[in-house]
């Protein structure tokens, strides 16, 4: 059967508006396919036109293609319309905005498309000079005065995807009520040809660029300098700014992964853009080996992440997100000590990552916060001084950057691998030595990517009407339904499963079609730290083989 009559009109209205020769070639060509009676462009053409894609707290993100359900022009114009007319509803003055860009495909049109019609609502609209990270768009928004910023970005999704990430003027990004507001706005935006557009905006030169990176220069102290990186951009936008950055503090060059280092969105060497994923750092390690590297630093392609890879047991490891947390919590600290100017202020992360940031921060004498899960909650935090969640975001600059920022992240690695590697030591002794004060905080992930999003609705439905009494051999002590509220937080998707010395945390991914489980086990170190690692790894397989069965995906 082919599509249905309303369908084509729908289908063939889209076209009649669609600005981009790209989309309407490939718009056209499907319905000639689905009329000609081809199932899968039939299945296809429905799945494009099936609803609107949804601006929420992570804006907009999704497929690049026609149709409504996809990213592409239109979509992206009525998103920029209606947050237009949200901030001109919302402000009495002049409005500024700026807007940056990834090297993803499309990127750069999008952003001046924003620009555009920001100008055409008479909004003082500015545009990055070029595709640059993420970071430096949140840094702009309170360098130069802004009341918003977009940011043209899907950061580490697939190749075929993009999004669309707005900030408001505190350089934080929306979180509710101004997502509903955002979001009925753009609902509420007439006809294409009716939105007012405007060539009367700013590309910004690069002293943005420049201010950007002394900025994130002058966060670091003055010891040492002596080490060696391997560096790599997974084909993203931060490498040529973190080299550049790398230099001016005083560092060796990083060795860059040269197959991974300039732009590309294809992103032709890896399955997934994502440090996290399997295989995406094995040439980072094959490099590290080969020039017995003191660590690898990665940032993922917007660069608002930052990974890290360590000399451990005679070879390399990739740290988990919590560890890399783990290590800058203790640096900020440690160095505050070593410099007679202790640390202040609050240290915070989402509720998914690691508990031993809480240690860390009681034994500094400093505050600790959880928040829901995104750096649009934990930078909200009063008084903030670092803050983390477990996949590799890591804001260690609020008072400029009120986002996670892989450039200065990556550069206080390095200055705390230097400052080790002078004292004849490295990261994995400052995690030994943490897990022997604190107990071994063990982190790991059960990841389940699907194709039908139905599927994690009907998981997370089981799982609340049966939950299981025991996960990994360990008794079920509590379970919290995140959904209710819990510890004065706003309701979130999730399920908080306690169980002894042990944590399991369950909830969909915001940005990605997953289902993710996060592990937690602590073990006592009494004897040597080596067992206890092997002791740890082996209660965290028995929980992800455990939650496998359960979830049943």
């Amino acid at each position: 059967m082919g599509p249905d009559a309303a369908l084509l009109r729908t289908a063939r209205e889209w076209l009649a508006v669609d600005p981009d020769p790209e989309t309407v070639a490939e718009l056209s060509a499907l319905l000639t396919e689905a009329e000609a009676g081809r199932p899968d462009a039939a299945a296809e053409l429905a799945d494009a036109f099936d609803g609107t894609l949804q601006f929420g707290t992570a804006g907009l993100r999704g497929r690049l293609g026609p149709g409504s359900n996809r990213m592409n022009r239109v979509v992206v114009a009525r998103a920029a319309a209606g947050l237009a007319a949200y901030l001109v509803a919302n402000a009495a003055d002049q409005l500024t905005v700026v807007v940056g860009y990834d090297a993803r495909r499309n990127s750069e049109v999008f952003a001046h498309d924003t620009a555009r019609i920001m100008a055409g609502a008479g909004i003082t609209a500015m545009v990055l000079p070029t595709a640059l990270p993420t970071p430096v768009l949140a840094f702009a928004i309170r360098e130069l005065g802004c009341d918003a910023g977009v940011m043209v970005t899907a950061s580490h999704n697939p190749p075929e995807d993009n999004g669309y990430k707005v900030y408001l003027g505190d350089g934080s990004q929306i979180v509710p009520p101004a997502d509903a507001a955002i979001s009925a706005a753009i609902a509420a935006v007439g006809a294409m040809d009716s939105i007012p557009r405007s060539d009367d905006y700013r590309i910004l030169d690069g002293s943005l660029l420049d201010s950007y990176v002394a900025r994130a220069v002058s966060l670091l102290g003055g010891g040492p300098r002596g080490v060696s990186a391997v560096y790599t951009a997974m084909h993203g936008v931060g490498g040529q700014v973190f080299i550049r950055a790398a230099r001016q503090a005083g560092f060796p060059e990083p060795a860059k992964v040269a197959a991974q280092f300039d732009p590309d969105g294809r992103f032709p060497t890896v399955s997934f853009p994502n440090p996290e994923e399997p295989g995406a750092m094995d040439l980072s390690l094959a490099d590290a080996r080969a020039q017995h590297a003191d660590v690898i630093i990665a940032n993922d392609p917007d660069a608002d992440r930052c990974a890290a890879g360590i000399r451990s047991a005679g070879d390399y490891r990739m740290l988990t997100g919590d560890e890399v947390g783990a290590l800058l919590g203790w640096w900020i600290a440690e160095r505050g000590r070593r410099d007679g100017s202790p640390a202040t202020g609050v240290y915070a992360e989402s509720i998914v990552s690691g508990t031993l940031l809480e240690r860390i921060a009681a034994d500094a004498g400093l505050g600790y916060a959880t928040t829901l899960t995104g750096f649009k909650w934990i930078s909200k935090v009063p008084g903030l001084r670092f803050g983390y969640e477990e996949a590799l975001g890591y804001c260690v600059d609020p008072a400029a950057v009120k986002d996670k920022d892989g450039i200065t992240a990556s550069l206080l690695m390095l200055e705390m691998v230097a400052a080790l590697k002078a004292e004849g030591r490295g990261p994995q002794d400052v995690l030994d030595d943490l897990a022997r004060r604190f107990g071994l905080h063990a982190t790991s992930q059960l990841s389940v990517r699907v194709s039908d999003l139905a599927l994690i609705t009907e998981a997370m439905a089981r799982l609340r009407a049966y939950p299981p009494a025991s996960i990994g051999g360990r008794d079920v002590l509590d379970m919290v339904d995140l959904a209710a509220g819990a510890d004065g937080l706003p309701p979130t998707d999730g399920l908080r499963f306690t169980l002894a010395d042990a944590r399991v945390i369950v909830r969909p991914s915001g940005t990605e079609p997953k289902l993710k489980c996060y592990l937690q086990v602590v073990v006592p170190v009494d004897g040597e730290i080596a067992d206890a690692r092997a002791t740890a790894q082996s209660e965290l397989d028995a929980l992800r083989s455990s939650l496998a069965e359960v979830l049943a995906l």
